[in-house]
Parts: C-alpha cells; sequence; structure tokens
C-alpha cells in the first residue's frame, strides 16, 4: 500500500514539473510536447507518441494506448532541431505534398498555432494575431 502511494505521489510531481505543453493530434496518435523542469530548475522537453491499439473483438475489446518518449535537453536542441529540418527537407523534395494532404496539414497548423497562442505561460511573452 505504501509503494502505491509513493507511485501516486511520484505521478502527481511529474505532472506538477510540466511548465508547457502542446497535443499534436495526428489520426490515430496523439503527439505531446511537455517542457519539464527538473530539480536543478533546467528546462528539458519531453515528446510523447500516444498511439490507440484496439485488441480483440465483441465483448472482449480492448481499448489500449502504446507510449514512446524521448527527452531533450537543452545542450542538444539546436542540433536536433537542425537535423529535424534536414530530415523534413529530404521528405518533401523526394515526396511533394498532394493538394489533399496540403489542406490537412494547413488545418492541423492552424489548429496547432491557435492552441500555441492559448497556452503560452512565458511570463513577458506577447503574442499579437492579427486577421484583416
Amino acid at each position: 500500500m505504501e509503494e502505491l502511494k509513493k507511485r501516486h505521489s511520484d505521478v502527481e510531481k511529474n505532472e506538477k514539473d510540466i511548465v508547457y505543453s502542446q497535443a499534436i493530434k495526428a489520426g490515430k496518435r496523439i503527439y505531446y510536447l511537455d517542457v519539464k523542469m527538473n530539480r536543478k530548475e533546467e528546462l528539458f522537453l519531453a515528446i510523447t507518441e500516444s498511439k490507440k491499439v484496439i485488441t480483440g473483438e465483441g465483448e472482449e475489446t480492448q481499448v489500449n494506448f502504446e507510449k514512446h518518449k524521448i527527452f531533450l535537453y537543452k545542450e542538444d536542441l539546436d542540433k536536433f532541431q537542425k537535423g529535424f529540418e534536414q530530415a523534413i527537407h529530404y521528405i518533401r523534395k523526394r515526396q511533394p505534398i498532394a493538394p489533399q494532404e496540403e489542406t490537412e496539414a494547413d488545418e492541423m497548423h492552424e489548429e496547432t498555432h491557435e492552441e500555441s497562442h492559448e497556452a503560452s505561460p512565458l511570463e513577458g511573452e506577447i503574442k499579437i494575431d492579427i486577421d484583416f
């Protein structure tokens, strides 16, 4: 029983350490970008892929979520960003986005863009989004 209480307290502590979070819905997957703070008050990025997995049929159907995480620390952010951008450029150069995919990507970008404006907790940050 004591171990269960400790686990519950650890989960609550981990959730409290999240200082910014953004969810990106993509089909059966959801990607979570969580900025967390460690004990030394250093920020890092936790990226989680959550995929819905349905097994069984009828009354024995079970829904589970597979989760995969990676952690990016501040000293690696620039290298990761550069490599990520190069990989995206490579893919887009060899397989251009089809018109339907482009529309879906634009819609997803707009949703994510709107959510990021609402969820930004950074002090002193001013964001203005004006449409004429």
